[in-house]
């Protein structure tokens, strides 16, 4: 990032703060009106040139005011904003809110998306805890037609993989359950390698069952992500920046593909720790489909159990410190109320 001055840093911020409330170019007689700067009108029109040349501002036409560029938000969220917090009360608030919600953990999650939409005014993300690591609970064999047979394998945290499994001969039901109780009380509580361990134990139908479920659990661990909730997409939609049906379907598409979210989430939250909050602005030069977007994000839940995400996308003119103060606490007050239903 390019050096600039005190000065500069306060022209800066206040330009950064009238775009985000007013989306319209902001003039330097606008600033020294409205805050009632130590300094004329021509001094602030040079530094924002001086900002413009380093790459924190531009001019969207002549004659016209200035407003930030990408890196112009990137330095602001890096070098400027500072601390910030929700209000007390607020945060109280949402709080007797979630608590109202007990122990029901899509209750949390939907409430977390619409505190997250209302309280940033963009839209809301929540993934559902997922595992970082698959162990096995106990698995039910069905027998349904013929050779064939259901297998309903449930992991710990409760996910549940279905898979059917054909015989090379009918195998009555009670045969099915001895078998399926046989690999439950060798594997319960197992990992991959605990399960792979277990294997010459079991007899060929028990080795065959084994392999699906090593599988099933091979797929959960590369998944990023629970259940994806989502709330607040007519905030987006009501921006300036996503009145072309394009640019708006564009900007939406990390809530509606699976694939595109876990990308990011796989870049960005996955390699931090639990709390810590990422900010994405503009794509950050990876994700072409969020250029006109910023995407604020943090991971929540207890990384030896289960964790996931929470996050707000909205235009890159985002009101940066009520975003990020929201979802930093909303991130923690998941991974508290987690924690405190786990310890009952």
């Amino acid at each position: 990032m390019a050096q600039i001055t005190e000065r500069q840093k306060i022209v800066l911020a206040l330009v950064i703060r009238e775009y985000v409330e007013t989306a319209q170019p902001v003039g330097s007689m606008h600033l020294v009106n409205r805050y009632g700067l130590d300094m004329s009108s021509a001094t602030v029109r040079n530094e924002m040139v001086a900002l413009t040349e380093a790459g924190y501002l531009r001019q969207p036409y002549t004659s016209a005011g200035r407003v930030p560029t990408e890196e112009g938000y990137r330095y602001f969220v890096s070098q400027l904003m500072g601390n910030t917090d929700l209000p007390v009360p607020v945060k109280r608030t949402i709080t007797h809110q979630f608590y109202q919600a007990g122990h029901d953990i899509d209750r949390w999650m939907r409430l977390a998306a619409s505190v997250l939409a209302h309280q940033s005014q963009a839209a809301s993300l929540v993934t559902a805890p997922h595992p970082e690591r698959a162990l096995f609970k106990h698995v039910e064999l069905i027998a349904t037609h013929g050779r064939q047979v259901l297998m309903v394998a449930v992991f710990t945290g409760g996910e549940v993989r279905q898979q059917v499994l054909i015989l090379a001969e009918p195998v009555s039901q009670e045969q099915l359950s001895t078998s399926a109780n046989q690999i439950n009380s060798l594997g319960e509580g197992c990992d991959l390698d605990g399960l792979a361990a277990i294997g010459g134990k079991l007899g060929a139908l028990e080795q065959d069952v084994l392999k699906l479920i090593q599988e099933e659990m091979r797929r959960s661990t590369a998944v990023i992500a629970g259940e994806v909730y989502r709330d607040g997409l007519s905030n987006v939609l009501a921006e300036p920046e996503f009145a072309e049906a394009g640019v708006a379907r564009n900007a939406l598409r990390i809530l509606e593909e699976r694939s595109l979210l876990e990308d990011v989430l796989s870049q960005t939250v996955a390699k931090s720790g639990v709390g810590g909050v990422q900010v994405v602005i503009g794509g950050e030069g990876t994700w072409e489909f969020l250029r006109d977007c910023s995407v604020v994000l943090a991971r929540y839940g207890n990384p030896d159990l289960a964790t996931g995400a929470v996050g707000v996308v909205g235009p890159v003119r985002m009101s940066y410190g009520r975003t990020i103060s929201a979802v930093s606490f909303v991130a923690d007050l998941l991974s508290d109320l987690m924690s405190e239903a786990l310890s009952e």
